[in-house]
């Protein structure tokens, strides 16, 4: 069975899960109440440096980018663009395919749990982006993930 097109909002249940990822680095996924500039400007500026150059799809929301600060290029998937080689050297950089792949690891690892409730999905997205990060597999990832649960941090003072 294959899910109805469009974009996922909170009240079809099928929550807008925002994601960025620095190629070769960190991934950062956030589930949203809605998919709109002002939603997503904070999460970006709290995680992007000012002035990075940012590769996103051709959706609108991607659009004042330039003028939050980023440096901004895009691929037009509608008209059957995934990536694009603009200074000539033979590498296409501009592309997204690096989240795409978050995208599909995170729904090959999401499908065995069917039926997450949208109160749970944001520890789900947190724990794959722990585990993505992490780079690490077996007792590794679980030596990575007892020493992240023991490290002192600010965030809980009580």
């Amino acid at each position: 069975m294959k899910g109805a097109r469009g974009r996922g909002t909170l009240e079809k249940e099928k929550p807008p899960i925002f994601g960025m990822i620095q190629r070769g680095g960190q991934v950062v996924m956030r589930m949203l109440a809605n998919v709109q500039q002002a939603t997503i400007r904070p999460i970006i500026e709290s995680v992007i440096a000012s002035g990075t150059m940012v590769y996103t799809d051709e959706y609108d929301i991607y659009s004042r980018l330039v003028e939050w600060g980023y440096e901004h290029q895009t691929v037009c998937h509608s008209k059957g663009e995934y990536a694009r080689d603009e200074d000539g050297d033979g590498f296409h950089e501009i592309h997204v395919n690096t989240m795409e792949g978050a995208w599909s690891l995170l729904r090959s690892w999401l499908r065995p749990h069917r039926g997450i409730s949208q109160e749970k999905l944001p520890l789900y997205l947190a724990f794959f982006e722990f585990i993505h990060n992490a780079r690490k597999r077996g007792t590794a990832l679980f030596e990575s993930l007892i020493k992240t649960l023991l490290k002192p941090s600010t965030r809980f003072r009580v």
